[in-house]
């Protein structure tokens, strides 16, 4: 039965309109300009994605994380623990999706495309840049596990911390590390009035993109 008080809910979108001419003809390069109107509004966690991946039995999962990098222009970097559900779904079925959504600009973007680890070296430098807390809490989560207690993790922390004492940078741990989707979708959406939204989406043909509208 439909809930009233969520059917309700709704919003007219009407702040901008989407044209074949006003998007470039490279799919990633489109996504940097509208990556960078989102951090010059100033919006919440602007590099916030959702990363759809699959299992062995074919159930999707779905969780957000924060794009790292957009390396030779040509891929989305994101950084994991490689035991994780997502790591290992990866590690099972390398293709996955990213759907980025900017509610302050009434756009969303979505991503499909092919995974791959990052270079070892990209990673520890990566890794080696986070604050000294967030280094000691890769070595310390075993990430999607099932743990007995809030306890138990704060006390795996505290003997992490005293094993590394002083050290600084920590060394990154063999677990941990970037993943970077390389596209062969892209996208683009823009919110508009009567639900007639804007739909701009490329397709990898070779090495160059093909563009088209989509119906909403």
């Amino acid at each position: 039965m439909t809930d009233p008080h969520l059917a309700d809910l709704r919003k007219t979108y009407a702040q901008r309109t989407l044209s074949e001419a006003d998007v470039l003809p490279d799919a990633v390069q489109q996504f940097r300009v509208w990556l960078d109107e989102a951090i010059a509004a100033q919006l919440d966690e602007p590099t916030a994605l959702t990363l759809s991946t699959v299992s062995a039995a074919g159930q999707p999962s779905s969780r957000v994380v924060l794009l790292k990098g957009l390396p030779e222009e040509a891929g989305f970097l994101f950084y994991t623990n490689y035991e994780s559900r997502k790591g290992q779904e990866l590690s099972a079925h390398p293709l996955a999706a990213m759907n980025f959504f900017w509610p302050g600009l009434e756009r969303q973007v979505r991503i499909e495309g092919r995974v791959e680890k990052a270079p070892e070296a990209l990673s520890t430098e990566y890794f080696q840049s986070r604050p000294r807390s967030s280094q000691l809490g890769a070595w310390t989560s075993p990430q999607s596990q099932v743990i007995g207690s809030r306890e138990e993790l704060e006390a795996r922390e505290t003997a992490m911390a005293s094993e590394f004492g002083a050290q600084d940078p920590l060394p990154r741990p063999p677990h941990w590390g970037g993943y970077i989707l390389r596209p062969h979708r892209l996208e683009f959406w823009q919110g508009r009035p009567s639900r007639l939204h804007d739909r701009i989406a490329y397709e990898l043909d070779g090495t160059a993109w093909r563009r088209s509208r989509l119906a909403p």
